[in-house]
């Protein structure tokens, strides 16, 4: 069912209530999301993205119930990357000689995904594509947010920008404007999809809001391909955006740790008691690695001014759960954030060092040398932690 966004442009999508998994198994949707496509109907009707693969003939469906699928006069193709093009397919075998107006890029991965020559039409920042009453579309190349292909585009005369990725979130709800839900959730999977995927192209973000701020396009709507669309003071989450791509920091500290038998865990605790009784007003947030989300983790690294990881050593090295993280941190480029290691031992004490190499190559900057317990921390170990914590937060607070 198509729902009105202003004039002629509507919302034709799907809602996935049940989505729990995206990216393969490496982002968690615990909120669902949606796949945002959008039919805009003036003297030429035009289709931007479609949805994921899996909802391709239901999509195709709806949107034949709304119009005759051959009066569509072009297809825009945003982004490849196949929870927005997976009904191309199915949809082009219906229109074969529909236009695609996409980037060179998005051609080389639409032809990599989907085997076929479509009738593509390359377009690059700046190019318009009349359609008619008046409007046009005018398109903005925005590589790497988050694909090489990605681009946005944006309606004249209804001041609408299609931004695909960017400003968007995995959050489902029929409501499909900003301001009709729940504004904690909102920005909760909002700073949740900056941090794990748009983290790694922040001066690209940056760069990217400047050159569309220099364009001088009034702005009433941001339709995003996931999530809400931003109608009221759609300006809030591009102000959010620049203060998340500037290394961004809140007043926290965060934990994690993996534990065989609760000795780590236990350091882990003491050490944040000592942080809290230097700073009480300081956010400290301890999570274990292999039981809670990893994307939380990350959001929550994302907000943090610094970090500490443990592990215990285990045949050398450390716990897979945390190893998992570590790795998926390191991709993301975090910039200034202070880190500190802690761990048991057996008979060979390693873990620390692994952990501190990777954060270091992950872009953290080691401020204390580790503490350590030999087997399960015992209750002089357990005070010593405690002043560990108060050392860390007083050489945070002094750097």
């Amino acid at each position: 069912m198509k729902k009105h966004i202003k004039n002629n442009v509507y919302w034709v999508g799907k809602n996935d209530w049940e989505l729990r998994q995206f990216h393969g198994y490496e982002y968690s949707t615990n909120r669902g999301s949606t796949y945002n496509s959008y039919l805009i109907k003036e003297e030429k009707t035009v289709l931007i993205d479609t949805v994921f693969h899996p909802f391709s003939k239901e999509f195709i469906d709806n949107l034949a119930s709304e119009i005759d699928l051959k009066s569509i006069d072009y297809i825009v193709a945003n982004h490849a990357e196949i929870d927005h093009s997976g009904a191309l397919v199915d949809l082009m075998k219906l229109i074969p000689d529909t236009p695609i107006y996409c980037t060179a890029n998005a051609v080389k991965s639409l032809k990599g995904h989907f085997h076929q020559d479509w009738n593509f039409k390359t377009v690059k920042t700046g190019e318009k594509l009349p359609l008619g009453n008046g409007k046009e579309l005018i398109f903005i190349e925005a590589p790497m947010l988050h694909w090489p292909d990605s681009m946005f585009c944006y309606l004249t005369g209804d001041n609408i920008l299609f931004s695909n990725d960017a400003f968007g979130q995995h959050f489902c709800s029929e409501q499909i404007f900003n301001d009709l839900v729940n504004q904690e959730e909102l920005y909760a999977e909002a700073i949740k999809y900056y941090a794990n995927i748009l983290t790694p192209f922040s001066p690209l973000v940056i760069n990217k809001i400047n050159e569309f701020v220099g364009l001088n396009l009034p702005l009433d709507i941001i339709c995003t391909s996931h999530g809400v669309i931003w109608r009221d003071n759609p300006l809030q989450i591009v102000n959010k955006y620049v203060e998340w791509a500037s290394n961004y920091q809140e007043n926290q500290i965060t934990l994690i740790y993996d534990t065989m038998y609760n000795g780590t865990r236990s350091i882990a605790e003491h050490i944040a008691k000592g942080i809290n009784l230097i700073d009480s007003n300081i956010t400290i947030k301890v999570f274990n690695a292999a039981i809670n989300d990893k994307n939380d983790i990350v959001t929550e690294i994302f907000k943090s001014k610094a970090v500490l990881v443990g592990s215990p050593t285990v045949n050398k090295g450390i716990m897979s759960p945390l190893g998992g993280l570590l790795e998926l941190i390191k991709g993301l480029g975090f910039k200034k954030k202070k880190a500190a290691t802690f761990g048991c031992y057996g008979w060979h004490c390693t873990s620390t060092k692994i952990i501190e190499d990777k954060l270091k190559d992950a872009g953290f900057e080691i401020i204390m040398e580790p503490i350590t317990s030999n087997w399960i921390p015992t209750n002089e170990v357990l005070e010593k932690s405690v002043e560990y914590g108060k050392q860390f937060i007083n050489k945070l607070n002094n750097k």
